[in-house]
């Protein structure tokens, strides 16, 4: 049973079953729209916190703090964004449910910054906040599950088993509130339910039920959330500027730091969108989870860009810890994870390995290190940030003079299988 193409104008309660994978017009809804946007201040909680750490030069706690912040943010919007692509209906209890979400969304960021100071003192983790964001949001989407259950006789199974998975993982997380363990035992048992958060889902779709989500809608989703967390790309360059303008005033310097953060952005979506998932996905449901999954690099990656701008923008007051090389690095480096998701992703999706794609990826990289190279030869911060965001500039210009011919054989090739 699927719901209409075309539900009510109004809001009052109504069945949550099934919608039709193959709707038509299928687009993003303004909630959907309203509840990413609490996202922007979760990840850039988690940018501020790591930015804060790496220009202190405490590289690992920057790393593992992020890490567990991005896999927190990244897991509670994957399970919400496909289960509203199979499911949502758009009435007052599933409103009601996202807002709930969103509070969660919001307590956990509050809880970012003791979880980092504490990861970075090194003795005990102090994620009591963190995890109960978390839970909130995990605990509205049981609520969603059971209610699917109960409406939908078609997903039952499936929803059912999805409700008490989630639940019992809950049930962990609520645990590890009130254990205080030494910080490495912590890591280990939040890895642990970390994982059975991302093994679940792919266990209940292929043994126990697929969900109706829709391809399109779902690659929109993902695409939105992409432009979301460049927001924090567009940031970190303001701080940066802001940074110049203090120290120098109005200068080429200035000028150099504002085209190179703003190329960067702009390079970064346009080479993101070249990435055909909607029509693979439509055509390969069980190519979703290493797309969907693979996403975490693409998140966390572009996050990690914008907090790099923020230690660039540290190091260009002076205030950094770290010399201009290991700056410029904090940008470098997480542009540098983008490119490989991405291509990784693009042979993934299509199942086929384009020789010109990786000559475009080997030139996005031979910049990158070129940006890096000029910084240590004398180069300024500006300098280093305009010559990173040449990196996508390339994937850019092969793409639309001879990779989108490649592409159109290749998904050619993919769809005739």
């Amino acid at each position: 049973m699927t719901t209409p193409s075309h539900p009510p104008l109004d809001h009052r309660l109504r069945r949550m079953v099934g919608r039709d994978p193959n709707e038509s017009h299928r687009t993003a809804t303004p909630l959907e729209l309203l509840y990413d946007l609490t996202f922007v201040v979760a990840f850039s909680q988690a940018g501020t916190q790591a930015a804060h750490l790496l220009e202190l030069g405490h590289w690992g706690s920057a790393l593992i703090g992020f890490s567990f912040a991005v896999l927190a943010i990244c897991v509670a919007w994957i399970n919400y964004s496909w289960l509203a692509s199979a499911f949502d209906n758009d009435d007052t209890f599933f409103r009601l449910a996202t807002m709930v979400q969103m509070v969660g969304v919001l307590v956990l960021a509050l809880g970012l910054p003791p979880a980092f100071e504490s990861i970075d003192e090194g003795a005990h983790l102090d994620n009591g906040v963190m995890v109960a964001g978390y839970v909130i949001m995990r605990v509205a989407t049981v609520a969603l599950w059971l209610r699917i259950a109960r409406q939908d006789p078609e997903h039952r199974r499936t929803a059912l088993t999805y409700a008490i998975v989630i639940g019992i993982i809950q049930v962990g997380w609520v645990v590890v509130i009130f254990i205080n363990p030494p910080l490495a035992v912590m890591l280990g048992i939040i890895v642990f339910l970390g994982t059975l958060e991302l093994v679940g889902p792919y266990v209940i779709e292929r043994r126990v039920g697929g969900t109706p989500w829709h391809a399109h809608h779902i690659a929109e989703r993902y695409g939105l959330l992409v432009i979301i967390t460049l927001g924090e790309v567009v940031l970190g360059t303001i701080l940066a500027i802001s940074a110049v303008v203090e120290e120098q005033g109005w200068s080429v310097e200035a000028g150099l730091v504002a085209f190179g953060g703003t190329a960067l952005a702009f390079g970064l979506w346009w080479v993101y969108f070249t990435l055909p998932s909607g029509k693979v996905l439509q055509r390969f449901r069980r190519r979703g989870f290493v797309w969907g999954y693979g996403h975490f690099f693409i998140f966390g990656s572009l996050a990690a860009t914008g907090a790099g701008l923020h230690v660039a923008a540290f190091e260009i007051e002076g205030v950094a810890r770290i010399d201009t090389v290991e700056a410029i690095l904090t940008v470098v480096v997480p542009v540098g994870v983008f490119l490989v998701t991405l291509f990784t992703l693009y042979s993934l999706l299509l199942r086929q390995l384009d020789p010109f794609h990786i000559l475009l990826f080997a030139g996005g990289v031979l910049l990158l290190a070129i940006a890096v190279w000029a910084v240590a030869a004398g180069a300024t911060m500006g300098v280093g940030i305009v010559l990173t965001a040449l990196a996508p500039v390339v994937v850019i210009v092969g793409y639309e003079t001879i990779g989108h011919l490649h592409q159109a054989a290749a998904l050619e090739r993919a769809l005739a299988e």
